[in-house]
């Protein structure tokens, strides 16, 4: 990413937090003879494990793109994308002509472990679970556990050890404190370019930043 040492976010707890609430995910790699691959999956944390400054994820991909990536053979690079969006110039003070886009990003490498037939079938099964939870009537694969386990053959788990983090907060840190309740106003309007969802987290960070 590009260097902006002060929009750094560096609170393993916050990139954890920012890991949870979006986890559609996406992968890089250079495998030697293929140039870049990229995919994208959904990956959770794996909480028993991400403690104190460590962050692991769980996940899969489906076949072959364990092959495309060469999984396990290098690093890859995961990238999480947390709210984003457009910040007009004209919430800011008069004759403020420059606008911005804000966002809260991690990139995250490691090398992946990829997991046994029983493992991966255990963590797809966690992964259904946990989107299913939020459902009236959730289904899950215990419903038709054959079935289930011929479907995960079509995928491969993968355990990714997070080894290097670079994350930003983008969030109008470098603006006065009425201009940023000004930006976080017109977000929460329904105006063109509106997002509730980054004014959340804007007051989130500037109410965290100030206290």
């Amino acid at each position: 990413m590009r260097h902006t040492p002060h929009f750094v976010l560096d609170d393993r707890d916050e990139i954890r937090r920012l890991i949870r609430e979006n986890p559609w995910m996406t992968i890089v790699s250079h495998p030697p003879d293929r140039g870049i691959v990229a995919s994208h999956y959904a990956f959770l944390l794996d909480e028993a494990a991400s403690t104190g400054d460590e962050i692991v994820l769980i996940g899969h991909v489906g076949r072959p793109d364990e092959q495309a990536h060469e999984l396990g053979a290098h690093e890859v690079l995961i990238i999480v994308q947390g709210p984003h969006g457009y910040i007009s110039p004209s919430w800011y003070a008069e004759g403020d002509i420059i606008p911005t886009w804000n966002h809260v990003t991690a990139h995250l490498w490691g090398t992946p472990e990829l997991l046994t037939d029983e493992q991966n079938l255990q963590a797809l099964t966690e992964l259904t679970d946990h989107f299913e939870s939020r459902v009236v009537k959730p289904r899950g694969l215990h419903l038709d556990p054959e079935y289930s386990r011929r479907i995960a053959r079509g995928t491969v788990g993968v355990r990714v050890r997070v080894t290097r983090v670079d994350a930003r907060a983008k969030l109008s840190q470098n603006k006065p404190p009425e201009v940023v309740e000004n930006i976080i106003g017109a977000l929460e309007s329904d105006a063109p370019y509106g997002h509730a969802e980054l004014a959340r987290e804007m007051r989130r960070h500037h109410d965290a930043r100030d206290a």
